[in-house]
C-alpha cells in the first residue's frame, strides 16, 4: 500500500485541491494521511468534510514542532510500505500512484525512486523541469547546478523501512529537511531514476 503524507498548517487555500488530487488518482491501494498542525483558518473543517466521505483519508490535528515533525507523525501512522510526501500546495500528475505501485512491485527493499518534477512560478509559468538523474551521494554533493537533486518530495517515493536504517526527518531542520533525508537515504537504499513527470 502507498501512504501519502500531507503536512499542513493554515492551508485552507490549497488543502481541498490537494485532497481532490489524491482522490482523482483512483489508486485502490493507498491511504492519504493529513497531519494538520492545529490550523485556525478553516483547513480542519475541509479535511473533516472529506474524511467523512472517503475511507482512505486519515487525519490528525494538533500542535507540532513544524513540518518535519508533522511528516514524521504521518510516517509513524502510515500503514503502507511505500511512502510519498505531498505538500498541500503540490500535486501528482494523473495515475502516478498506480504507476508507483507497479514499479515498487519489482523492487528490492529498501528502495528510493524519483521522477521528474515541474517547477512553476506564482503565475503558473513553467520555470524548469527538475530531472534528478544521478542519485549517488557523490553526484548529489556536486550541487544543483552540476547535478540536480530531487527538488520536491512529490516526485520521490521510498520504502517505509528506510526510516529504520537512516532515521526520520530532522525536527530541528525547517528548510532543508528533505535534502538532508535524501542524502542519508541514497547511502542505504537501492536508488532509481524514472524519466517521467510525476
Amino acid at each position: 500500500m502507498i501512504s501519502v503524507i500531507t503536512p499542513v498548517y493554515n492551508g485552507k487555500r490549497f488543502i481541498e485541491f490537494c485532497i481532490k488530487n489524491v482522490i482523482d488518482q483512483k489508486c485502490p491501494d493507498m491511504e492519504h494521511i493529513i497531519v494538520d498542525g492545529g490550523s485556525t483558518d478553516g483547513t480542519v473543517e475541509i479535511i473533516q468534510r472529506y474524511a467523512e466521505r472517503y475511507d482512505h483519508i486519515r487525519w490528525v490535528s494538533e500542535k507540532d514542532k513544524g513540518q518535519s515533525d508533522a511528516m514524521n507523525k504521518g510516517i509513524r501512522l502510515a500503514e503502507g510500505n511505500i511512502i510519498g510526501i505531498l505538500n498541500a500546495d503540490d500535486y501528482y500528475e494523473p495515475s502516478v500512484l498506480s504507476r508507483i505501485e507497479s514499479i515498487f512491485n519489482r523492487l528490492n527493499e529498501p528502495s528510493f525512486i524519483t521522477g521528474n518534477c515541474n517547477i512553476w512560478d506564482e503565475l503558473n509559468n513553467l520555470i524548469i523541469i527538475n530531472k534528478p538523474r544521478n542519485l549517488s551521494l557523490d553526484d548529489l554533493m556536486k550541487g544543483p547546478k552540476i547535478n540536480p537533486f530531487p527538488a520536491n518530495p512529490s516526485a520521490y517515493f521510498y520504502h517505509k523501512s528506510l526510516h529504520n536504517i537512516v532515521g526520520y526527518y530532522d525536527t530541528d531542520d525547517h528548510y532543508t529537511m528533505d535534502l538532508d533525508f535524501i542524502l542519508r537515504a541514497v547511502q542505504a537504499a537501492h536508488t532509481y531514476y524514472i524519466d517521467e513527470i510525476w
